[in-house]
């Protein structure tokens, strides 16, 4: 029996499967990710040991039967425009937007698709990844960090908290050294996981 959940991305493009790739390994560390660049090469890879599908437009029209049996699992990759009837009853993402809000996406459908984490597999649940080691955040620091996943400035935040903007920068250099994560991206990664902020608030 496998230790970590695995998830597959069954595209043709080499680029969307890469990029989705190291997002999902950003924001899963302990999940395992397996591109396949066609359906073929994904059913001769026992298919339904998959916890997720992530399937392009393309791959779901040729293989409706197979996916529909498995639509609580399956996440379909579109423009962002929902052209096929029976995408409806599907999970999807949109491939053609920033990497911020790409997270914010699939950060959405994480909560939404896992009831705040209590449906992911007892692995994901029960076992310390990099997101849960101690952090030494400051109240202030977690504050600060929940304003700027909202998308707040320095001075926004100075503004809303009371406190002078040098403290505003301070306490993000803090976040940052304590952390080791740089991005906004990451930063929203985190705080998501470890519930500071729902994912529809950022």
């Amino acid at each position: 029996m496998k230790n970590n959940p695995e998830i597959a991305i069954i595209d043709a493009n080499t680029l969307s499967c890469i990029g989705l790739r190291n997002l999902l390994e950003k924001m899963m560390p302990l999940a395992t990710v397996r591109t396949f660049s066609s359906f073929t090469e994904f059913v001769r890879d026992t298919p339904d040991m998959y916890f997720h599908y992530f399937i392009s437009t393309q791959i779901l029209m040729e293989h409706n039967a197979f996916f529909l049996e498995r639509k609580q699992k399956t996440i379909v990759m579109t423009n962002g425009i929902i052209t096929l009837p029976q995408q409806s009853n599907f999970h999807t993402l949109n491939i053609y937007q920033s990497e911020e809000n790409m997270i914010k996406s699939l950060l959405r459908l994480q909560q939404s698709a896992h009831a705040h984490g209590k449906n992911l597999p007892l692995r994901m649940k029960t076992t310390k990844t990099k997101w849960d080691e101690p952090n030494g955040l400051t109240k202030r620091e977690i504050e600060v960090l929940i304003l700027l996943v909202r998308g707040m400035t320095n001075k926004e935040i100075a503004e809303q908290l009371n406190i002078g903007l040098t403290t505003v920068i301070s306490h993000r250099k803090n976040i940052t050294e304590k952390l080791h994560i740089r991005s906004l991206s990451g930063l929203a990664i985190y705080a998501v996981m470890n519930g500071y902020i729902e994912a529809d608030r950022i």
